[in-house]
């Protein structure tokens, strides 16, 4: 049989990615500006902590601020203790001896009522990603269409994945079945904080372990909106917890747990090493061997050969490398150009990144917006000082004067000098870019190559045989050809690296709930002799 006649799992078959809204249109442009204000008039809501089904207020508070607007108080969000923590894993671990024995098909449909209520209120966690977390009107409508299609692709996999393996013999019959791990801890990040944080928890629930929601400080109430819809799902008390909180301070109690048994994290490579590390310390009263779930980042490239279409190069390399200001895992953050071609792509390039717009994320003309706090704003305004002293400058936008306003940063692009910069080398998470020269196509695949990441990488040729290279030589996760590096769309792009930007899973793949489960295998013996005694001889 060949791989085109051989029939498709239920969830290549049947699953659909759901749509973007199309701004072009009045009535959408409409929906979302008074979506931005519905959600404006709620500033200032608190959030409580929600644990066996129960909310809790706490004595420390998280303030969420609009980044856009710095004094612009979104909402402030209960922040969890060590003593909430341990509660909620508690209450995790008693709700999982019953969620485990639920059908899979039907906690596949509490996936789908999720998905149902992230699509009623799409504008409105559109309008909250703007105003909470700065990001652009297509890439929050974006946002809440992955997080929809995490529901439904996990829902039609997991499915796939009820069918018994079987492998009999005359007289034995053999199965190969999955079972749910326990309790799941997700940790998410604050960039895509409505889609990971749902494919993360959908992933967990829908193969049968109960979850501590764990988000990030900076998007809680995008967090507790999702713990809205999910509860309105009808989701069983205790089998999902939402457990806001400072990571510092919640983090370690979380992964160390004796009663933890499965860790998804999506964040810094600091962060997902310390957890690994402190994951795979061994608790005395452990039952198991924790399972960590990593995805931690990159330094991703983009290669551009002699023969490259120049204009689809400069904008594949601008969309992916200032998209939400550079604060994607995925973005394009240095630009390997071969030295036939270096010149003449310089100059669009710089061209290109001087005529970008800058403003506050509702502002539906805008190119990106600010980064996401003052911490990143230091942080990467330090590394802008180290570009200026150790690389030759080509753009620098400078937005000093509107610093009092939200915390915007001008798009910067360096020329590196010496490959082991520390714009070239370190993960630096905003709007810079770093372009090196290439001798030839073998030097800039090592240049690619030269971080401790494999997460996303791409290239622009005509040449098949260049193509081909790639496919074989460019160690990343993703890599994409002749397109940017950035959006990937679940069941199209199943995303993950490897390296020190993960374990290798591939969220929104089909091996992806794998990790969630056990493999079980039973074996029976049908040449049994005699019979069952009845129940009369019992």
């Amino acid at each position: 049989m060949s791989a085109e006649d051989r029939p498709k799992p239920i969830h290549v078959q049947r699953f659909q990615n759901e749509p973007n809204t199309d701004f072009s249109r009045a009535e959408n442009r409409a929906e979302m500006k008074q979506a931005l204000k519905d959600v404006e008039s709620d500033f200032g809501a608190d959030y409580p902590v929600n644990i066996d089904g129960k909310a809790q207020d706490c004595r420390a508070h998280i303030v969420s601020r609009n980044p856009s607007d710095k004094e612009t108080v979104v909402g402030t969000v209960a922040s969890a203790g060590i003593e909430q923590a341990e509660e909620a894993i508690e209450a995790a671990q008693r709700a999982w001896s019953q969620w485990r024995k639920v059908p899979a098909d039907h906690r596949a449909e509490y996936l789908e009522l999720i998905a149902t209520g992230i699509r009623n209120r799409r504008f409105e966690l559109a309008a909250l990603l703007v105003l909470e977390c700065g990001k652009p009107w297509k890439d929050a409508d974006a946002e809440v269409s992955e997080a929809i299609d995490f529901c439904q692709y996990y829902s039609l996999a997991m499915r796939d994945l009820v069918s018994e393996l079987r492998c009999d013999y005359p007289g034995e019959e053999n199965t190969l079945c999955y079972r749910s791990r326990g309790v799941t801890v997700v940790i998410a990040p604050w960039n895509f904080p409505l889609a990971i944080l749902t494919g993360m928890t959908a992933a967990a629930l829908v193969t049968g372990n109960t979850v501590v929601m764990k988000p990030a400080e900076q998007s809680s109430i995008v967090a507790a909106k999702l713990m809205e819809i999910a509860r309105d799902a009808g989701l069983p008390t205790g089998v999902l917890n939402f457990l806001p909180g400072n990571g510092e301070e919640i983090g370690p109690a979380l992964v160390s747990s004796p009663d933890v048994d499965v860790i998804a994290f999506t964040g810094s490579q600091e962060v997902g090493l310390s957890i690994n590390e402190l994951a795979a310390k061994t608790d005395p009263r452990q039952v198991s061997v924790k399972q960590v779930i990593a995805e931690m980042g990159g330094k991703n490239a983009i290669i551009v050969d002699d023969d490259a279409d120049l204009d689809d190069a400069v904008q594949g390399v601008i969309d992916s490398a200032f998209g939400y200001a550079g604060q994607k895992c995925s973005a394009c953050s240095r630009v390997i150009v071969l030295k036939n071609t270096y010149d003449a792509f310089v100059e669009r390039l710089v061209n290109a990144v001087e005529s970008l717009v800058v403003g506050p994320a509702s502002d539906p003309g805008v190119d990106f917006g600010p980064v996401i706090e003052q911490e990143a704003y230091d942080r990467i305004s330090d590394y802008i000082e180290v570009g200026a002293e150790e690389c030759e400058t080509l753009v620098a936008i400078d937005l000093s004067d509107r610093k009092d306003e939200g915390f915007y940063i001008g798009p910067h692009v360096f020329n590196i000098l010496e490959e082991d910069s520390r714009v070239a080398q370190d993960e630096i998470f905003g709007p810079i870019l770093a372009v090196m020269k290439a001798r030839d196509l073998d030097h800039a695949f090592k240049l690619a190559n030269g971080t401790q990441y494999a997460l996303t990488g791409g290239i622009y040729s005509r040449s098949p045989k260049n193509l081909e290279r790639a496919r074989e030589e460019f160690l990343v996760g993703n890599l994409y050809l002749n397109r940017g590096i950035t959006g990937a769309i679940v069941q199209r792009h199943p995303f993950g690296g490897f390296r020190m930007s993960g374990i290798g899973t591939k969220a929104g793949g089909p091996d992806y709930l794998l990790q969630f489960m056990l493999p079980v295998n039973i074996t029976e013996n049908t040449m049994r002799r005699g019979f069952a005694p009845s129940a009369d001889n019992e």
